[in-house]
């Protein structure tokens, strides 16, 4: 990807993403409101837990490992990110994923072995599959990532590196009230 071009890679929220991976582009749908409760939940909660270590998060960000761009849904940041339209994979410290029963993103680009592979030192997978959210943090070790934590809806996530940070699950996915029909009974 040629850094100096005009045209400016974006991070859809709301509309497909489109990502290279090695030199082929992949245009992925965009995700439901679960994933998107969850990544911005989650994205604030982090960004909370990582003031304190100097570790900027944000949601869909642009990053450029070489010639590639990604966007995972979460990005933990050594530097702010601000100003910038793309972010270099040397600057992530941790990069997240989120997995649902709707994710088409997954089985196109394996994020764990790329991630790895450009020497992100931890990642964190979201599991959305029947709506039940468990969060599962690995590390790189070796070239390879190890689970390090792991924890379900109900229980509490528990993280001691790249900083403190704890969260049940259940509490990213917010379930909003049923709307109430007016009465038309009179």
């Amino acid at each position: 990807m040629d850094r100096t071009s005009s045209a400016r890679p974006v991070a859809g929220e709301h509309g497909p993403r489109v990502e290279v991976l090695r030199g082929c582009v992949v245009v992925t749908p965009g995700c439901g409101p679960d994933r998107r409760v969850v990544q911005r939940e989650l994205a604030y909660r982090l960004r909370q837990a990582g003031r304190s270590a100097r570790v900027w998060a944000y949601p869909s960000v642009n990053v450029i490992p070489g010639d590639d761009l990604f966007i995972p849904d979460l990005a933990m940041l050594r530097t702010p990110g601000g100003g910038r339209t793309a972010i270099d994979i040397s600057s992530a410290v941790l990069l997240g994923e989120i997995v649902s029963p709707a994710d088409h993103r997954s089985g196109v680009i394996d994020r764990r072995r790329e991630y790895a592979a450009a020497g992100v030192p931890f990642f964190l997978r979201v599991d959305l599959r029947n709506r039940v959210p468990a969060l599962a943090l690995h590390e790189l070790v070796e070239g390879e990532y190890q689970a390090l934590s792991a924890a379900a809806a109900g229980t509490t996530f528990v993280m001691r590196q790249p900083f403190e940070f704890s969260v049940d699950p259940a509490d990213l996915l917010d379930e909003e009230a049923p709307s109430v029909e007016p009465d038309t009974a009179e």
